[in-house]
């Protein structure tokens, strides 16, 4: 029987004997039966990856192998649930931390009341509607025929209430489907084909959306250094954004920023339901002190989660915090089995893991003829904020959107602290047709704050020099609109019952009130040569300002009655202006 013949952390060596050991077995270590995984193989032996701490762990003892794939189990009970990075039940783990710990990821007690779709004589494909099963908060989940499995239904359940393992329908060839599904987390589930998105996924964050979009399927990056935000940031996109589901990933995080998101997720209201935000999201939590193989394995854990309900046809928002710890944990296990290093320590095939990743991304029409997204946002902790090294790097390369987090932003409680010069999205264009026939003219508004914004960056290397007196009118008044912009439009207070979520059109709105704000002022210096300081001092401009976190999303006919109010004021000052010349 095969033994234990090496220890090294998680990296357990192994002496087989005769056993038919595959890679990606899971294994069984010791007489406590720990949980591992085979990731490597000889003529020999094997090298397995043990996803519980190794302590206690004596040569000789003896393993255990399933012959089977890491998978998730994927069924009703998911949503509301939260799981450490092997899809073990925290709240369970909680009153019974021990090694070895066995745990059911899903209630096979609970009874859902079910709904078929199918009758008995039908031929069912890989992907087709088995039923429905409907929680009490009305969520419903769609039971699917496996990928791969097709045939024709001898039996099918009739509409009542069933318990998980009960079978739903039967096969002529006597196989039994159940609501449970088990996939390998390292093997993507497949599509039919992959589709072309073109509507942009709504975070209520002025910034992203108006700015630097995402699309639903898309995959975006937001690197920051310690304190800079990224973990508020992600809590707020999964809050507000229009996905169905949230896939929440604390991948290698502090323990007390876990403890928060586990505190707060619970409690957090879900703007589109009025209901508990928890219950339309799965959370996986793997704390930096819990082993790094564990960790290793929790993004794909989450990605099989947010594939399973993309299946159904829902758009997905999955946010994996931190992915650096992922890779930390990659280079770790990379270390103990003496692998060659390559950058900073990191092994060689970094870039290829991180694409397989984001690569699991995207908007695709399903095996059953439906639409499903899975849009992926990582967060990278680059150390000392430097995002030249490795992880950062490659994400960049991999990932469409950069949301860049500046530590000066926030330093001066600046936030989100998205750097808008860094900060990039391939989407804009995809994006156009959808803004535009919402909100027309939302192109045009876009690329004048973005060359608004970029010129402001090189009169600001001259104020440094020289101060801003030694600027002429029309460059001071670039500067006045540029602050006028970062702080109304760019900043935004994810505390605030208002201005914690703009829609897109109080977001076209308050761009168009700053665009024509600016031509106004450059009227009044062109025609009238009315000095900058006079033009931004006009009360209509601290009246804008208030807007921000007075107007609701429901009274965007504010900014009508204030663009009025606006003209009226300085036509006022141009004639008052001109009299006194």
């Amino acid at each position: 029987m095969a033994s234990v013949s090496s220890i090294s952390g998680p990296i357990v060596k192994v002496r087989l004997d005769g056993e038919n050991v595959r890679i990606q077995d899971v294994a069984y270590v010791g007489e406590a039966g720990l949980v591992g995984e085979v990731i490597e193989r000889d003529l020999e032996g094997c090298v397995i990856q043990v996803y519980e701490e190794t302590e206690g762990l004596k040569l000789g003892e003896k393993i255990l192998f399933s012959g089977e794939m890491l998978s998730a189990q994927l069924g009703p009970g998911l949503l509301g649930s939260i799981y450490d990075g092997i899809q073990r039940p925290l709240e369970q783990i909680g009153t019974r931390m021990q090694k070895g710990l066995r745990l059911d990821p899903l209630d096979r007690q609970k009874q859902w009341h079910f709904t078929p779709s199918v009758r008995a004589g039908e031929r069912i494909e890989a992907g087709g509607l088995i039923g429905r099963v409907t929680e009490t908060n009305s969520f419903e989940y769609r039971i699917l025929m496996p990928p791969a499995r097709q045939g024709v239904i001898r039996f099918a359940a009739q509409e009542g209430t069933y318990r998980l393992d009960d079978t739903l329908i039967e096969l002529e060839d006597g196989e039994r489907l159940t609501m449970v599904q088990r996939w390998p987390v390292r093997i993507p589930r497949p599509f039919k084909e992959r589709v072309f998105s073109a509507k942009p996924m709504i975070t209520g964050q002025r910034i992203i959306d108006f700015l630097f979009p995402i699309i639903e399927g898309g995959s975006a990056s937001i690197p920051g250094g310690f304190g800079t935000g990224k973990t508020i940031l992600q809590q707020t996109l999964a809050k507000w954004s229009d996905a169905d589901i949230i896939v929440y990933i604390g991948c290698g995080e502090r323990g007390n920023e876990m403890t928060e998101v586990l505190r707060e997720f619970p409690e957090l209201e879900d703007p589109k339901s009025g209901k508990r935000l928890i219950e339309r999201t799965v959370l996986i939590a793997n704390t930096s002190d819990m082993p790094v193989s564990a960790r290793e394995a929790s993004i794909y854990m989450g990605l099989t989660i947010a594939e399973y309900f993309r299946d159904m046809g829902y758009s997905v928002a999955l946010m994996a915090d931190s992915t650096s710890r992922w890779a930390e944990a990659m280079r770790e296990l990379s270390g103990r089995m003496n692998e060659l290093p390559a950058e900073e320590g990191f092994p060689s095939y970094l870039a290829s893991r991180i694409a397989s990743v984001y690569e699991r991304a995207g908007a695709v029409k399903t095996l059953g003829e439906r639409s499903g997204a899975v849009t992926m946002i990582g967060a990278v902790s680059p150390p000392g904020g430097d995002f030249s090294e490795p992880v950062t790097r490659h994400t960049q390369r991999f990932t469409s959107v950069f949301w860049a987090l500046d530590k000066e932003l926030a330093n001066a409680r600046f936030y989100p602290s998205i750097n808008h010069l860094l900060s990039h999205s391939a989407y804009a264009g995809s994006v156009k047709a959808w803004w535009e026939a919402g909100y027309p003219g939302w192109s045009e508004v876009r690329l004048w704050l973005i060359e608004l914004l970029q010129h402001d960056e090189k009169l600001q290397r001259i104020v440094k020099l020289l101060g801003s007196e030694a600027l002429p009118e029309d460059q001071k008044l670039i500067l006045f609109m540029a602050d006028l912009v970062k702080e109304f439009f760019l900043q935004q207070n994810a505390f605030d019952a208002i201005d914690m979520f703009a829609s897109p059109a109080k977001q076209m709105r308050m761009a168009q009130a700053l665009q024509a704000l600016h031509q106004w002022w450059e009227r009044g210096y062109r025609e009238k040569g009315i000095p900058a300081v006079l033009l931004k001092d006009q009360p209509v401009v601290q009246e804008l300002l208030f807007a921000r976190m007075s107007v609701p999303n429901s009274e965007t006919v504010w900014f009508e009655q204030w663009h009025i109010r606006m003209q009226q004021q300085y036509e006022t000052l141009l004639l008052g202006f001109g009299e006194i010349s």
